[in-house]
């Protein structure tokens, strides 16, 4: 079992930055790609971005030049930077182990002015 802990959401004006970190405890060795995703009110979870173990990333088209994923392997932590934030970036962010399908609790992110 892999138990993961968000945190870094808030409240943010349009076009400020923040940075969502997410911890791994547990059976941490059997982690390989870890991923971030969002949901909205009244909408469906989405990807955002995933990494692997080795460090490639990919994004999803709508935070692709905005956010950037990236990780600690030694403390088995991913992190979402994100830039530019814009009012359509409000959501409850998520963290992901794909294989086994592990989440977070959720940070909220919130842009508004």
């Amino acid at each position: 079992q892999v138990q993961l802990v968000e945190s870094g959401g808030g409240l943010v004006q349009p076009g400020g930055s923040l940075r969502l970190s997410c911890a791994a405890s547990g059976s941490t060795f059997s982690i390989n790609a870890m991923a971030w995703f969002r949901q909205a009110l009244g909408e469906q979870r989405k990807f955002v971005a995933v990494i692997s173990t080795g460090g490639a990333t990919n994004y999803a088209a709508s935070v692709k030049g905005r956010f950037t994923i990236s990780r600690d392997n030694a403390k088995n932590t991913v992190y979402l930077q994100m830039n530019s934030l814009k009012y359509e970036d409000t959501a409850m962010y998520f963290c992901n182990i794909p294989e086994g399908n592990y989440w977070g609790q959720g940070t909220q992110v919130t842009v508004s002015s």
